[in-house]
C-alpha cells in the first residue's frame, strides 16, 4: 500500500492516466448499457434473434443442433477464461525482468518507467484486470449451463397440456438467460481490449490515454456502426416484414 501511495502521490500525471483510463472503460460500459435500451444496437438484435431461437426450438423435438450450438458458445467463454490463467501466470513471470524490461523500453527513447516499482505495480494492475476478465468469463460459462439445462427440460413440441403462452414465456426467459450469458462473455472481452489499452501506459501515460480512446472508438464502432450490426439489424426487419 505505501509502494501504491508513493506511487501516485509523487506524479499527478499517473492518477489522471489511471482515472482517464478507468473513465473510459467505465464511461463506454455505461454509454452501451444505457443506450443498448434506447436504440439498436448489436446487444439488442442479438436479443431479439435469441428470442426467435428460443422460439423454434420448443416447436420442433430434434434438438441436436441447439445444444450443438450451446456447447460452442459454452467453448467460447472456457477458452477465454482458460487464457486469462495463462495470461496472470505470464504477468507474474514478468516480475523478474522489471529492469531488463525497463532498459528495453528506454531504448526507444519514449517514458519508460521510473523504476522497478513502478513497473511491478502496473504489472499488478493488469493481473487485476484479467482476474476480472476471469471471473466474468466463468460467470458466462455457468450462465450458458443454465441455459443448457433450460433447453434440456423445455417441453417437447408434441408434449400436450403446455399452452401456447407457457411456451412463449419460456422460451422469453430461455432468451434472456442466454443473453445474460453473452452479455458477460462481452464483458470480459471488453476487459481484453481496455487490457491492452493500458499497456500503453507501460511506454508512458499520454500513450495510455490515446490508446484508451483508440479502444473506445474502436467498441463504439463495432456494436452501433459496423457493418455487422447493420446486415444483423436488416435481417430482423426484413423477418418481422415477413411474418
Amino acid at each position: 500500500m505505501q509502494m501504491l501511495s508513493d506511487f501516485f502521490l509523487s506524479n499527478t500525471e499517473n492518477v489522471l492516466t489511471l482515472l482517464f483510463f478507468l473513465g473510459c472503460w467505465w464511461g463506454y460500459a455505461w454509454y452501451a448499457q444505457y443506450n443498448s435500451r434506447r436504440k439498436a444496437c448489436l446487444v439488442s438484435v442479438l436479443h431479439q434473434y435469441r428470442m426467435a431461437w428460443m422460439s423454434r426450438l420448443l416447436k420442433r423435438d430434434n434438438r441436436i443442433a441447439d445444444t450443438s450450438v450451446m456447447a460452442n458458445l459454452e467453448r467460447s467463454s472456457l477458452f477465454f477464461a482458460s487464457s486469462s490463467l495463462i495470461i496472470i501466470a505470464g504477468l507474474f513471470t514478468a516480475f523478474n525482468y522489471s529492469e531488463i524490461a525497463i532498459d528495453v523500453i528506454s531504448e526507444f527513447y519514449v517514458r519508460a518507467p521510473n523504476s522497478s516499482h513502478e513497473w511491478e505495480l502496473k504489472i499488478v494492475m493488469l493481473v487485476v484486470i484479467f482476474a476480472y476478465a476471469f471471473f466474468t468469463f466463468t460467470w458466462s460459462v455457468r450462465q450458458y449451463n443454465f441455459c443448457s439445462v433450460l433447453v434440456g427440460s423445455a417441453p417437447l413440441a408434441s408434449e400436450r397440456g403446455t399452452s401456447e403462452e407457457e411456451r412463449e414465456s419460456y422460451a422469453l426467459h430461455m432468451a434472456k438467460v442466454c443473453s445474460l450469458a453473452a452479455n458477460q462473455f462481452n464483458y470480459g472481452l471488453r476487459a481484453y481490449y481496455f487490457a491492452m489499452a493500458f499497456c500503453g501506459w507501460f511506454i508512458g501515460p499520454y500513450f495510455c490515454m490515446v490508446s484508451s480512446l483508440c479502444v473506445v472508438l474502436v467498441l463504439y464502432r463495432r456494436e452501433f456502426r459496423s457493418k455487422t450490426f447493420k446486415t444483423l439489424n436488416r435481417g430482423l426487419v426484413i423477418k418481422e416484414h415477413a411474418s
